[in-house]
């Protein structure tokens, strides 16, 4: 789903060529139909299965974009000349980055493209966020990202971000007390690669209302693969989830996915 920050977030799906304005079909019956077929989002092959969120195995295995360094970037390998694809690894890794802190089930920290800001915190179903430093790659973001482990998360419980049962976080406050402990550390870093550079922030942080008419209670989730028909009605949308009266569905897993939407009533 395509997002835009807004009070609240507003959400637009992309089928084929068009584009639906989700936040419109609150309160709506939805039958959502996959055919069973899957067309990789990279070179459009069919494929039996999707890898990596949209692909298909060949892409899977030669993209530098489904490395294993894209989900943890202070593995990079650019700098030994072993890198997938060098040219998109320049535009896309190669590029400033932000290492920010989050708030969607509790305090985590995170890398982004800055361009990629305040994006990334919506998919991520953040209630707020808030940058923390800038670098110069996104090498240098993982290796402060890594760096930061020892004092904080990465990761997101989905299922309570799902109910938006979030303590309230003053991010400012907590950046600052993260600066002071990190500080000496994220020194070193860039001494050990001084080709890199990085630049505490001091910006202020940013919250996100997500449109809804309910939470759920209870977390459960519709599988396309098992269940190729989902018809239920719509309470919320969050990160890049749907959420129906009965069960959850994870728009992003289904990448690559043939699936119609039909409003049943």
């Amino acid at each position: 789903m395509q997002v835009a920050a807004g009070m609240p977030v507003s959400y637009q799906l992309s089928l084929g060529d068009q584009r639906v304005d989700v936040n419109a079909l609150l309160g709506r019956k939805l039958r959502l139909s996959y055919s069973g077929v899957i067309r990789c989002c990279h070179c459009a092959r069919i494929s039996k299965k999707s890898f990596n969120q949209g692909y298909c195995y060949p892409c899977f295995q030669k993209l530098a974009q489904c490395d294993r360094c894209i989900m943890s970037p202070e593995l990079c390998h650019f700098h030994q000349g072993t890198c997938r694809e060098p040219e998109w690894a320049q535009q896309h890794c190669m590029r400033p980055h932000v290492v920010y802190l989050a708030n969607s089930s509790g305090l985590k920290v995170g890398i982004t493209r800055a361009t990629q800001v305040p994006t990334r915190w919506i998919d991520q179903g953040a209630v707020n966020a808030i940058p923390l430093i800038a670098t110069s790659s996104r090498y240098m973001s993982g290796l402060i990202e890594d760096a930061l482990r020892q004092w904080l998360g990465d990761r997101t419980n989905w299922r309570k971000m799902l109910k938006h049962d979030i303590e309230d976080l003053d991010l400012e406050q907590e950046a600052r007390a993260l600066k002071e402990k990190a500080s000496d550390l994220i020194a070193q870093l860039l001494e050990a690669h001084p080709n890199e550079s990085f630049e505490w922030l001091q910006e202020p942080s940013q919250s996100f209302e997500y449109p809804h008419l309910k939470w759920p209670e209870k977390i459960k989730t519709y599988n396309l693969d098992k269940t190729p028909e989902v018809c239920d009605t719509l309470m919320a949308i969050k990160g890049q989830y749907l959420i129906f009266e009965n069960a959850c569905l994870n728009i992003r897993k289904y990448t690559s996915y043939e699936v119609s939407l039909h409003l049943e009533d």
